[in-house]
């Protein structure tokens, strides 16, 4: 295994559970839904990142990268998500996990698709 493929989701996952574990201060949002909008783009990268990991290290098909990148941002969401039930003035959002999970679906799924037409 190699730690070049596996080291950046695996601080970006670190640094995810560290920026969740500190309360937030109750602020309204300037942009309605922002957070929905972070947590979209957030777990879009750490997908990325996965999928970047399965396809050079482990060598997997595009669509079982894709697949395994979701799978893991979405798991890795919901357990985000019931850590901070634990942490003081935050709370769990099924509508966070969503976004969690289409931010993933989407970001792997247009490296894929943007992989394969550079390789045509």
């Amino acid at each position: 295994m190699k730690l070049k493929f596996w080291l950046p989701p695996v601080i970006w996952a670190g640094l995810i559970f560290a920026a969740s574990s500190f309360p937030t201060r109750g602020l309204p949002p300037l942009i309605p839904h922002a957070d929905k909008v972070a947590h979209f783009i957030i777990y879009g990268i750490l997908a990325l990142l996965l999928y970047r990991a399965f396809r050079t290290e482990r060598r997997v098909g595009a669509l079982a990268a894709v697949l395994l990148s979701v799978l893991i941002a979405s798991a890795y969401g919901a357990l985000d998500e019931f850590h901070q039930s634990f942490v003081p003035s935050r709370s769990t959002d099924v509508f966070d996990w969503m976004a969690d999970t289409l931010g993933a679906l989407f970001a792997s799924t247009c490296l894929a698709f943007i992989r394969r037409q550079t390789r045509s």
